[in-house]
């Protein structure tokens, strides 16, 4: 049994067919990458795993059970979380706040406990409370649990809302560019939390443009061109395939291959 497992997925916008006929099978316990040239369909492909699409063709499997068109509550129920390419944030909220609003799916008092104050209500709070800090501190930012999100650089801002996705403790989580806008420092941080979080048995599935980062540490890599799979395989595989350096660079050299795949 795999962790995900995509069959024949598609969807066309317009006439466009943004996604057509991708199929991928993501073992379980690695990083899974997904990388491709600008409008290759990467975010339109995490779109239809999460239920923010509906395919208009094709299957999501996860973890043997068909989830296609799931809305995304009820995939995050099931296991899978992601963080969005842009940040998705209550910047008016502290850091822990944020947190703990991706604790909802592990909460079981509803609004009435909640109007009557049952103890039920306050056990439950300190139990999200202290869930919310043991994620923050494995991404980094223990020290920062009171300050305003919109308070943090843009690099604790990443790493705060994979610590949200984190809190719901999913099975699978989807990185859509995970890195973008950050420094070195910044990029090099990502990749410790990413092995850490593989390591405590999540399942990654990374959407990424720094192909540093994504060579570095990819079990495997499955490259889109044109909503479609060119290639899959390990970094050294598709760092070598021709293919693939043609779709990023043209008919450059070894050179500009080499820089841009680190």
């Amino acid at each position: 049994m795999t962790a995900l497992e995509v069959e024949r997925l598609s969807i066309a916008f317009g006439g466009v067919r943004a996604v057509s006929d991708v199929s991928l099978s993501v073992p379980f316990g690695l990083v899974f990458s997904i990388i491709g040239p600008n409008g290759a369909g990467k975010t339109t492909l995490l779109n239809l795993i999460s239920g923010v699409y509906a395919p208009q063709d094709g299957y999501v499997r996860l973890g043997g059970e068909d989830v296609t068109g799931l809305a995304p509550h009820l995939l995050a129920r099931r296991g899978l979380s992601r963080t969005f390419q842009n940040l998705q944030l209550f910047l008016r909220m502290t850091v822990l706040e944020n947190v703990m609003v991706g604790r909802h799916r592990h909460e079981s008092t509803g609004t009435l406990s909640d109007l009557l104050h049952l103890p039920s209500v306050g056990r439950q709070n300190r139990q999200t409370r202290e869930a919310a800090r043991s994620v923050l501190a494995r991404v980094g930012l223990a020290g920062h649990v009171d300050r305003s999100a919109g308070s943090l650089a843009f690099g604790d801002l990443r790493r705060l809302e994979i610590a949200r996705a984190l809190a719901s403790e999913p099975k699978v989580l989807l990185l859509d560019e995970p890195a973008a806008g950050c420094n070195p420092v910044e990029t090099e941080q990502l990749d410790g939390i990413i092995r850490s979080i593989v390591k405590d048995g999540v399942t990654v599935v990374l959407v990424e443009h720094d192909m540093r980062l994504v060579m570095n540490i990819s079990d495997r890599i499955h490259v889109l061109a044109n909503g479609k799979t060119l290639a899959e395989g390990t970094a050294a595989e598709v760092r070598s395939n021709a293919a693939v350096v043609e779709a990023y660079l043209g008919v450059h050299g070894s050179q500009e291959a080499a820089r841009a795949f680190g």
